[in-house]
């Protein structure tokens, strides 16, 4: 068990270069989008590079669907690789200043930033993926369901390996992460009752050269599942090399490691930037809190591997399936966490609101 602190939290300051890009969509030749009215400007800020292929190349893919879904009624601007941190503010008031109406920060450790600057500029709107500090009438929070996709992997884990032993290379312990580890977990013990997950923390979102290293390491001592909380596809090649199995993060990453990558949790992101960019345009935004899953679309699977078994992908599908009809929820008790204590009662299931402040680790997770 252990405590969530703030220096851990704003550890991710591992990026120091600030990348300012080009607008991907310019308004027409009068400045004008749709219909005469100026474009709506809205600014991205993310952790990693947008060549991550993981969580920040997946935040893009959907700034750029969301581009073509609107058109010349949207000018978009992002910034890559900030740190979370004091840069993170810097960049977040400079868009701004520079006169977006709206401003996605899409990591966990841009929230208090978020907040500050938001209050600083009550005529922009401010959205933050992940967090969960509302802020006031002018900032809104998004997040999803990925420990949903969790479960699927997890159950293929249970699955297919052969030592029960799985390694699972985590970013940050903030809840997101922790309950990812727990959800994985849980659903491969419920195909194999003696699986453990080995957690390794590299302390960064996206470090191809630690999360490599962090892989061979879980490898070499018996592990021949990975899986991921980081955002670079180095664990996979690691697993590829091995001739052990592994998921993607965020997005597919099968070109990367065709055998071992078994399948990904995708993050679909455009239906929701889009919704809130036209909500901009029509005068209809509001601050919210939401947190969307398979149900809503928002978290979905990467086609299965040909290399698993029918069965496997017949359980890994009935989870997904199950869990978007909304007949399955991978944190119902009993469960226990690592000193064997009954956390959850059988037949009882976790609040969003417990699942959001998670700190522990279930039966089984080692670390």
């Amino acid at each position: 068990m252990f405590e969530i602190t703030k220096r851990r939290l704003l550890a991710a300051a591992s990026i120091a270069a600030i990348v300012f890009a080009v607008p991907s969509t310019m308004a027409q030749d009068s400045g004008e989008g749709a219909g005469g009215q100026e474009p709506v400007k809205a600014g991205f800020v993310y952790v990693g590079p947008v060549g991550d292929f993981g969580w920040t190349y997946a935040h893009d893919q959907a700034r750029q669907c969301m581009v073509e879904e609107l058109g010349d009624s949207v000018e978009t601007t992002f910034v890559e690789n900030v740190a979370e941190g004091p840069d993170a503010e810097r960049v977040i008031r400079q868009l701004a200043q520079d006169g977006a109406d709206i401003v996605f920060t899409t990591s966990f450790g841009f929230g208090n930033p978020t907040v500050k600057v938001a209050q600083q500029f009550p005529d922009v709107k401010f959205e933050h993926a992940t967090g969960f500090n509302p802020g006031g009438d002018n900032m809104a929070l998004y997040n999803a369901k990925f420990y949903q996709g969790r479960a699927v992997l997890g159950t293929i884990a249970g699955m297919m390996s052969d030592s029960g032993k799985a390694g699972y290379i985590a970013s940050f312990p903030i809840p997101e992460v922790v309950m990812g580890i727990n959800a994985f977990q849980l659903a491969a013990q419920k195909q194999d009752p003696e699986f453990t997950t080995q957690v390794v923390w590299v302390n960064s979102w996206y470090d191809p050269a630690k999360e490599a290293d962090a892989a061979n390491a879980l490898l070499s001592q018996g592990a021949d599942v990975i899986t991921q909380h980081t955002d670079s596809p180095a664990p996979l090649q690691a697993a590829e090399k091995a001739g052990a199995i592994a998921f993607g993060q965020a997005s597919d990453m099968t070109s990367f490691a065709p055998n071992a990558h078994m399948t990904a949790i995708i993050d679909e992101w455009c239906p929701y930037y889009t919704k809130r960019v036209q909500a901009v345009m029509d005068g209809t935004w509001e601050p919210g809190n939401v947190w969307l899953g398979m149900e809503d679309g928002e978290v979905v699977m990467s086609p299965f591997n040909d290399a698993m078994p029918d069965d496997v992908k017949a359980a890994a599908q009935k989870v997904y399936d199950d869990t978007k009809a909304g007949n399955y929820e991978v944190f119902t008790g009993p469960i226990r966490d690592q000193s064997g204590e009954i956390r959850v009662p059988e037949g009882e299931t976790m609040t969003e609101e417990e699942l959001l402040k998670m700190d522990w680790y279930v039966e089984g997770v080692q670390s």
